[in-house]
């Protein structure tokens, strides 16, 4: 499958219980709408397959993920598109939080607003040096609100609200291994690869059944999250309407 499809890809791969997903698109591997959909619907699928004990998310190139769709965005014009358009990603993480497998993070590149909330939604990620992160909602007018249960979940309010009021800061992956976001960094595509790869294995190995049971136990008290983050995509439809926000995105266009 090639990277440069203009629609983005999700690839799925199963090897001895191993199943790694793997998203792209040319805009920086950032996610439009049907993207997150296929992307939810193969979560689903993996969470209920009998031969995949462990998952491994990953994406191609040299960014991890940019987050939602600008061009998209740009579109929106009015509330129902708008809070569709923002329950792309809170699908993708109840995906992730729901599936009965553990999620590994292989986090290559730079994350970005939606970007950071998948990383935040793995069980366990690792990443390579260069993997900063950024929350630059706020200086469109609007707010990481669908993601920002996954990510405080992950790094705390505190972290979360320096990255969400820091919009043009780049934390580095340091500070994101500090916070909890990975649980360790490497220097070379290499030993990430290896790494995460060696660990999928160790993890496939064990029970799965334990696996399942402890995965509930990782995710309890956030079962109000079916509700919370559609209230969330609804906040972030309605400021995206906003003339700060439109006058914003035109902007960034330019």
């Amino acid at each position: 499958m090639s990277a440069e499809n203009p629609n983005g890809l999700i690839e799925i791969q199963i090897d001895n219980t191993i199943a790694t997903v793997t998203f792209s698109h040319p805009a920086s591997n950032s996610f439009p709408s049907d993207l997150l959909q296929k992307l939810t619907e193969e979560l689903n699928a993996l969470s209920n397959n009998d031969s995949v004990n462990v998952v491994i998310l990953q994406s191609t190139g040299k960014t991890f993920c940019a987050g939602a769709s600008f061009e998209e965005l740009l579109s929106i014009n009015d509330f129902e598109t708008g809070k569709k358009f923002f329950s792309g990603f809170a699908n993708v993480i109840n995906a992730m939080r729901k599936c009965s497998k553990i999620i590994i993070g292989k986090i290559q590149g730079k994350a970005v607003g939606g970007g950071v909330g998948l990383a935040s939604a793995c069980d366990f990620a690792f990443a390579y040096q260069d993997a900063s992160i950024k929350l630059s909602e706020i200086a469109i007018g609007i707010g990481p609100f669908v993601i920002e249960p996954a990510v405080s979940r992950k790094i705390g309010k505190t972290a979360m609200t320096q990255l969400t009021l820091q919009p043009y800061h780049w934390q580095t992956a340091d500070w994101a291994v500090e916070k909890g976001l990975y649980a360790d960094l490497f220097d070379s595509y290499g030993e990430l690869d290896e790494n995460t790869l060696a660990f999928a294995k160790k993890l496939a190995g064990y029970n799965p059944e334990a696996l399942a049971e402890m995965k509930k136990v990782f995710w309890e008290g956030t079962e109000n999250w079916d509700e919370l983050l559609y209230q969330r995509a609804a906040i972030s439809g309605r400021l995206v309407l906003s003339d700060f926000t439109k006058n914003a995105l035109s902007e960034f266009k330019k």
